[in-house]
């Protein structure tokens, strides 16, 4: 039967209302299809007819009525299907109305909620401490008794005030599960940055080059080694008369040469100040490191060995030596193992330990 005709026998029996009458194959359509045909129709489809509420179909099915009575009938039947599918699909449509807008209203008192937290004096004041905190690699759990303390500390550094030596040694020493305290890499940057600032507006004010010594060294601490030559190249060595001050100033230059791997002036440099000061350590640390990371380790060595007999101690020399081992690429990470190991093995044991680079 074409979909047309199956419409049409919907319309005629006033139940074109039902999606099931126009679909062929359907109970329904079925039903209908056999009542066009053979005017009659099984019990078991009149039990069909009676579940569905379709009364006026099953009278006019079984002869109880004509089809004229059954038309007045079925179309009344129809007219209150309409009007109850129309009502119940009013009710939903309210409900699914109600429900949008109770779904409105909860997202807009959390927004509101939301917005009220982000706007708290208390809530801003805390995200800015973390934000802080973050900045100075102290993200983690702070005990409760040192939090004040370190807070304040955070904030002046920040603003850019200088600390005093109990503040340092404080953050040198409390400990926070780690061998450094709160002394964290980001924050002795921004501590040395701030006390590089003061020696060098203290500098710029007097033209004393101790101050500029002093800017230098904290300078280069901070990762800054190009602004404190900067400064540097701007004295006129020659032209002081205190020796100690001129080997302070190329011993001060030659290490940031040394820190911009311009090794050949940081050497000349640490000769000067050698020159200058023949008994003071200072110098010969210089180029004694120069040399060893220039891979002249037999020179190197001698070097770090005549500023031990001027008064640095060999725990130190150590120390600058696992730094430098610490920085180097790989390849030379190796030949320096190799070198110290072959001199006293025991007591540079600790260059055999996983390197940094590795």
């Amino acid at each position: 039967m074409h979909l047309d005709k199956y419409k049409e026998t919907a319309i005629k029996y006033f139940v074109n209302d039902l999606a099931g009458a126009l679909i062929p194959g359907s109970r329904l359509s079925n039903l209908l299809n056999e009542l066009e045909l053979t005017k009659q129709i099984s019990d078991n489809t009149k039990d069909f007819l009676l579940k569905k509420g379709l009364l006026a179909l099953l009278s006019y099915s079984k002869n109880d009525i004509s089809f004229s009575a059954f038309s007045k009938a079925a179309e009344i039947e129809q007219s209150v299907r309409r009007q109850i599918a129309e009502a119940l699909s009013l009710k939903e449509q309210a409900e699914a109305d109600a429900r949008l807008a109770e779904s409105r209203r909860a997202q807009e008192h959390e927004e509101a909620k939301r917005c009220a937290f982000e706007n708290n004096p208390r809530t801003i004041a805390k995200a800015k401490q973390f934000k802080l905190r973050e900045k100075y690699g102290l993200s983690y759990f702070i005990e409760r008794a040192n939090f004040p303390k370190l807070m304040d500390i955070l904030r002046r550094v920040e603003n850019g005030v200088r600390l005093t030596e109990e503040e340092v040694f404080w953050l040198s020493t409390e400990k926070d599960g780690s061998d450094t305290g709160y002394f964290t890499e980001e924050l002795k940057e921004r501590f040395h940055e701030n006390e590089a600032l003061f020696y060098r507006a203290e500098f710029e004010k007097s033209k004393k080059p101790w101050f500029a010594v002093n800017a230098s060294s904290h300078y280069r601490k901070c990762k800054q080694s190009k602004t404190a030559e900067s400064i540097l190249c701007k004295i006129d060595v020659p032209g002081l008369k205190d020796f100690k001050l001129k080997s302070a100033l190329c011993t001060t230059l030659g290490g940031v040469k040394r820190d911009l791997h311009k090794s050949d002036e940081a050497l000349n440099l640490g000769k000067q100040a050698h020159d200058f000061t023949p008994q003071d350590f200072r110098p010969c640390t210089l180029i004694g490191a120069v040399f060893i990371e220039t891979g002249h380790y037999d020179l190197g060595q001698s070097w770090y060995k005549k500023a031990v007999d001027r008064g640095y101690s060999e725990k130190s020399v150590d120390n600058e030596l696992r730094g430098i081992f610490m920085r180097a690429e790989k390849s030379t990470q190796e030949a320096i193992r190799a070198h110290f190991l072959s001199i006293d093995a025991k007591r540079f044991s600790w260059m055999n330990k996983k390197s940094s680079t590795d």
